[in-house]
């Protein structure tokens, strides 16, 4: 697959788009050829995007909402022309760009199999041989011939994710947020099945969770308002540049006589870990101590939460502290042992937290603190809620 200079617009306002339409249709039945300029009103939902990718390898398409991710998919797939640019294909293209896209809702699944795959220009006898492994793969043995306007947008995805991985068997697959609505056992066979077609595929994958981008991606690339930035060889550096495009929402309670300055990251030994850039880079289950100083304008007794946060401020490692503390008036020095960091790949950052040991009052709350980045060779489910001892150091 070849993609060269590819650029796509598109108009804010529905009369002027047709209008447009109009015109350029005449220009190229006239000329060959259409307007290549934006007129008003009109933006680049694409702009000049470039990229190659070979069967074996899997590109993991990045970008914000609205980036121009899933218009690219679709001038790939056929569905939409560029204005600019040229496209080479060679072999089948097979795609799930849309939950149910192309379904007809009256039928029932079994008949929206036989349609999919007259489409596609697959015999009546092929298509019934291959029939009873998309519903197996699908998971919808019940309800193959209910309608499919009463199906979930779950049961949806896993009928057009079987009839494009095992009716269709492409040379290059499209695949758009096909595994934002499945549970963990339909996520973990779509994984495993885009891996086989990968050996004979070339496959453009579409996510915004960057721990499945992490599994099968053999590399990225960013789309930032419908441009694309270089080609990830790394797809570690590709999720680490989609994660930056992101502030962090921040949490915090404010203190007048609490104040949490120099966090250091140390090995278990405590020597300490050199930031780039003021974050912190390592990799799946290695262990390391957080360091921080608090700064109390009064003695105080409080007990200490400590987490570790993925990039929406979800809490993914939540560290018990069966503690408590009097902070001295001045500098409280304190040591804590994080153990393994079991966590995928992504960027995350601490929540530090001082309340009342007796009430729960909390004093200060400090999100986004310390970032740092993972990178992963694995895949672990749900959260971590860990203990540890917390050591003061004078």
């Amino acid at each position: 697959m070849s993609c060269k200079g590819v650029s796509k617009k598109f108009c804010r306002h529905l009369k002027k788009s047709l209008w447009y339409g109009v015109k350029d249709g005449v220009s190229e039945i006239c000329f060959g050829q259409s307007s290549s300029q934006l007129r008003k009103d009109e933006f680049w939902a694409l702009d000049d995007v470039s990229f190659e990718l070979k069967r074996g390898e899997c590109l993991g398409l990045l970008g914000r909402n609205g980036a121009g991710k899933t218009t690219l998919l679709k001038v790939l797939s056929g569905l939409i022309k560029p204005d600019k640019g040229t496209i080479t294909l060679k072999g089948r293209v097979g795609g799930l760009i849309a939950l149910g896209a192309g379904f007809n809702g009256i039928l029932s699944g079994r008949e929206n199999i036989r349609i999919n795959g007259a489409i596609l220009g697959y015999a009546r006898s092929e298509i019934e041989e291959k029939m009873e492994e998309i519903i197996e793969f699908a998971d919808l043995d019940d309800f193959i011939d209910a309608p499919v306007q009463t199906y979930s947008s779950g049961m949806s995805v896993r009928l057009g994710f079987a009839i494009a991985a095992i009716l269709t068997k492409p040379d290059v697959l499209l695949l758009d947020e096909v595994l934002a609505v499945g549970d963990i056992g339909f996520i973990t066979k779509c994984l495993n099945t885009v891996r086989k077609l990968m050996k004979d595929s070339a496959v453009i994958f579409v996510s915004h969770n960057m721990q499945f981008v992490s599994q099968f991606c053999t590399h990225s690339m960013l789309l930032e308002k419908g441009s694309s930035s270089n080609l990830n060889l790394d797809i570690q550096s590709g999720i680490e540049e989609y994660l930056n495009t992101f502030d962090i929402k921040v949490i915090n309670v404010e203190s007048d006589c609490l104040e949490v300055s120099e966090y250091e990251i140390t090995n278990p030994d405590g020597t300490r870990i050199e930031c780039s850039n003021g974050v912190f880079k390592t990799k799946q289950n290695e262990k390391y101590n957080l360091k921080f100083s608090i700064l109390s304008k009064e003695s105080l007794s409080v007990s200490l939460n400590i987490a570790i946060n993925d990039n929406p401020s979800n809490h993914v490692i939540s560290y018990r502290v069966d503690q408590e503390f009097t902070l001295k008036k001045g500098d409280n020095t304190f040591s804590i042992k994080l153990g393994a960091l079991e966590l995928n790949s992504g960027k995350y950052s601490f929540m530090v937290s001082l309340s009342d040991p007796i009430t729960n009052d909390c004093h200060l709350r400090l999100d986004n603190q310390c970032p740092f980045f993972v990178s992963a060779d694995k895949m672990r489910w749900g959260n971590v809620i860990r203990s540890t001892r917390v050591k003061t150091i004078n």
